[in-house]
């Protein structure tokens, strides 16, 4: 099964919804996609869909990361929302929710953000 990525701007916040699965074979096209939108959209902030996302690995969990370290150094924030069961053990067994903010939904993350939805 292979990545799928949408993409949507809202003001600042950089929406990513992803499925399938954030593997070592689709992990460089979505760091590569974030960062051209980054240059390109002027954004500040990302908000991270997961809830279709069926696996990660390490790879995964590494780009997240990349990401998360890239929107800090520009001052904004990422969060994470609607995570599958299977990611968010993930995601707790790593650490990441120690940093990264978890919402239950994406409408909730945007509000967060100072962003209605």
């Amino acid at each position: 099964m292979s990545l799928g990525i949408d993409f949507h701007v809202k003001e600042t916040v950089l929406c990513i919804r992803l499925s399938g699965e954030l593997d070592h074979h689709t992990a460089e096209s979505l760091k590569q996609k974030v960062a051209e939108s980054l240059e390109r959209d002027g954004i500040r902030h990302i908000v991270l869909n997961l809830e279709d996302l069926s696996f990660m690995d390490s790879s995964g969990l590494g780009v997240i990361l990349g990401r998360y370290k890239q929107i800090k150094q520009l001052g904004g924030e990422m969060v994470v929302c609607a995570i599958s069961p299977a990611v968010r053990r993930l995601f707790d067994m790593s650490g990441l929710f120690k940093i990264i903010r978890f919402e239950q939904s994406e409408q909730k993350a945007l509000l967060t953000l100072g962003v209605a939805s």
